[in-house]
């Protein structure tokens, strides 16, 4: 294996901007006060500002010492959790921290509090997974240096090298110094989002050939991970659900929206020219943003950063 920053398969025809990054999530849930309550002593998320006037009471959530929207949870009162084996849509969005410390004091926290977790070591990253009290997915995870990401050589050209194996948590630990967690840090951004897909074909037509994003790992079983810049995934895709699956329905907890930010409206408009050029409907929406639903009915809002 070497170390290199030229890997991943690149669409045939558009390519989205290699500026690009992750914005924020917006979720359904069954009861605002509890969401609030876990998202805030969990994950150490605070609230930026909320709506109680509206049709559904909303609240937007970010990092302390940060004023970017990280999640948004929006009130459908009595959604039905998550089912066990999840629907297309969210399998989890990832929140990034800005370094491993953060991550060991994020881990040390969990064991205080006693909430259950699972953990992974990708290689390219270190990641904690939990659930909220909807069910819906979140992995919370600290990126390794890329001089240390591996590439792989294939036939279809060089594969960023990704895996899943046991955390060596007692190192992450270590690394926060014995610093206290007092919230999640200035910093912290949304690292990705991984989605259920109803087939992975059907997924590499739109996500890479039709909005442009570069395949950067394509050797795990039924998923994907797709990313612009050399990154090691800004979405992840799988067919993990299982045959069969389903979107959530209206009254389930879910993922109603997620972005991503691109560098200026002109690309805005250019990765909208992509999608309706290979029959995908791009909708206008404010601010000269413009949303599109996949084939399974997730929605993607793009937007021009800042």
């Amino acid at each position: 294996m070497t170390t290199t920053a030229a890997y991943g398969i690149h669409p045939t025809g558009y390519r989205l901007p290699a500026a690009l990054a992750v914005g924020a999530v917006r979720l359904q849930v069954g009861d605002l006060e509890r969401s609030l309550a876990w998202y805030g002593e969990v994950l150490g998320l605070r609230v930026l500002s909320r709506d109680d006037a509206g049709r559904a009471r909303v609240a937007r959530l970010a990092a302390h010492g940060d004023e970017r929207v990280l999640v948004e949870l929006r009130e459908r009162p009595g959604a039905r959790p998550v089912p066990r084996r999840g629907r297309l849509g969210l399998y989890h969005f990832a929140i990034l921290l800005p370094d491993r410390a953060a991550l060991g004091r994020f881990v040390a926290h969990l064991g205080r509090i006693g909430e259950r977790v699972g953990a992974s070591d990708h290689l390219v990253s270190e990641a904690l997974y939990l659930h909220d009290p909807d069910g819906l997915g979140i992995e919370v995870y600290a990126d390794r240096p890329r001089e240390a990401w591996r590439t792989h050589p294939e036939a279809e050209g060089p594969q960023l090298v990704m895996a899943t194996e046991p955390l060596d948590v007692d190192a992450v630990v270590r690394a926060a110094g014995g610093a206290a967690w007092d919230g999640m840090p200035a910093g912290t951004v949304m690292g990705h989002v991984h989605l259920h897909v109803g087939d992975i074909a059907e997924a590499r037509a739109f996500y890479p050939e039709a909005l442009g994003l570069d395949v950067v790992v394509w050797s795990y079983p039924g998923a994907l991970f797709l990313s612009a810049g050399g990154y090691h995934h800004h979405l992840g895709l799988n067919t993990w659900a299982g045959p069969g699956a389903l979107p959530a329905a209206e009254d389930e907890a879910k993922l109603l929206e997620w972005t991503l930010h691109l560098p200026s409206t002109d690309d805005v408009r250019a990765a909208a020219r992509s999608l309706e050029a290979a029959g995908h409907a791009a909708r206008d929406a404010a601010n000269g943003a413009v949303t599109v639903a996949d084939p399974w009915g997730t929605v993607l809002r793009l937007e021009a950063a800042g």
